[in-house]
């Protein structure tokens, strides 16, 4: 994975382009710090499926689905009939 500063990657973005593609991802880094990556986009896809989990995947999940807040009910469970 090669690493490009910021200044060389917007002057030479073709060429990273071109990397990415033959290479694989490549690093952007901006005052020596890691910022972004550029990736594939077929590898993109790839981990954004890889990312999602699909339905039976949820269903059968033994962890917890989330957090459900379920407000507690009043005093009255229903309105009161109107008078005709």
């Amino acid at each position: 994975m090669k690493t490009w500063p910021v200044q060389d990657a917007k002057a030479r973005f073709s060429e990273m382009l071109d990397a990415c593609t033959a290479l694989g991802p490549q690093v952007v880094t901006k005052r020596g710090i890691e910022t972004a990556v550029l990736v594939p986009a077929a590898e993109w896809y790839r981990m954004q499926q890889r990312a999602k989990p699909t339905l039976k995947e949820l269903l059968l999940s033994p962890t917890a689905r989330g957090d459900l807040a379920i407000p507690r009910r009043g005093k009255h469970s229903r309105r009161p009939a109107p008078n005709l």
